[in-house]
Formats: structure tokens, sequence, C-alpha cells
């Protein structure tokens, strides 16, 4: 018998091109884990690739701003010149159903959550094994200009500096390892003592009960 538990809120951050937003969709893919994901809003323009509503909400920088004032973002961050947040009322939602959401977000996001939600975050930082390699994914999406490009990686070589501000760093030097491994995490972390401890509680009762 499955005890009841908490949900739990699982970040996974990497700077652009690392890799986040593919394991995201292979997570979001797997059935079983049972995952749902948290679509946040940006003034970002929306690529030829995204779908408004589910990649993104697209918003023009007023109504990001009145969110923001009414304090209906849980997070909310500046990135290459671009407004980023998460909107507050579907995740509080969502963990009050004992269910798990998933996050794609920066490490400004990441630490704003940690701060306001605390042991409801579990936290990943996704490395690329090089940059190199970083520069080749870049360029194959074909998405982002030279200028863009070099942007991006002169921003990784921040972010990456960061991941000691994690709870779990992987290397994504081979998709499918770095998909397991984060699985791996999720797995443990939904058996953690203190997100079944309600459920736990009720089963051990019943339990010294027995003869």
């Amino acid at each position: 018998m499955a005890a009841s538990r908490r949900g739990m809120i699982l970040i996974l951050s990497s700077p652009s091109g690392a890799g986040k937003t593919t394991l995201t969709r292979m997570l979001m893919q797997d059935k079983a884990l049972d995952l749902t994901l948290s679509v946040s809003v940006t003034t970002r323009p929306r690529r030829s690739s995204e779908v408004d509503g589910i990649h993104y909400r697209f918003l023009d920088r007023r109504e990001f701003e009145r969110m923001r004032k009414a304090g209906d973002l849980l997070e909310w961050a500046e990135v290459h010149g671009n407004a980023y947040g998460t909107p507050r009322e579907p995740v509080e939602k969502v963990l009050a159903q004992g269910r798990d959401m998933l996050f794609d977000i920066d490490w400004q996001g990441a630490k704003q959550m940690g701060e306001r939600l605390g042991d409801d975050v579990v936290s990943i930082f996704v490395l690329p094994p090089s940059l190199r390699e970083l520069r080749a994914r870049l360029e194959r999406r074909a998405e982002d200009s030279a200028a863009s490009i070099g942007t991006r990686l002169e921003a990784a070589r921040q972010e990456i500096g960061r991941w000691r501000n994690y709870q779990y760093v992987i290397v994504n030097d081979d998709l499918q390892r770095a998909f397991g491994d984060v699985v791996a995490i999720v797995t443990a972390e939904r058996l953690r003592a203190r997100r079944v401890e309600a459920g736990v509680e009720q089963l051990v009762e019943k339990l010294m009960r027995e003869r």
C-alpha cells in the first residue's frame, strides 16, 4: 500500500543548450512518473517551434508587470532582456492534491522557489560535458543568431558557477543516462520520510495495533 504524501516541486536548471528542455520533455512523456509541467509566463517572442500555453504563456510586458506587482508570481527573473515567471495559482493547486510539479527554470527562479517553498523543492542542475559541445548544440538548434549564441555562452559561464546552489548535479554527456539519473532522484525523493510522514504515521499506528 502506497503511503499518502505531500506533493513536491522538481526543478531542472541548466545553461541554455545543456539539455534541460529535452529532459523535461522525456520526463513528461513517461506517464508512470505522473508529473505536471509548470508553464511559465514570459515576455520573450515566441519561437516557430513553440506553442502558446504549452511551452510558455507569452505575455506583453504590461501584463507581466501587472502579475508581478499583484503577487501572482511565485518567482520571476530577467534573462537575456526578457522576463520570465511562474504563476502562483496552478502550483498551489497541484501541491494541495499531493502531486508533483516539474519546473524548467533558471538559477534565479530556483533560488526564489527554494526560499518560498523550502522542503517542497527538489533542485537539479544539468551541466554540459564541455562549452565546445554546448556551442555545437546551440548551433544545431538553429533558432538563435551567432550574436545570440555568443551571449548565451557567456551567460552559461556565469550559470555554471552556481551549481553548488542545487541539491543534485547531473552531467549530460549521455542523454539516456542523464534521464535515468533524474528518474532515480524523483523515485528517492518521493520516498523521503518527511514527504510521506502523514500517511506513514497512519500505517504505523495500524501496525502497532495488530497482534
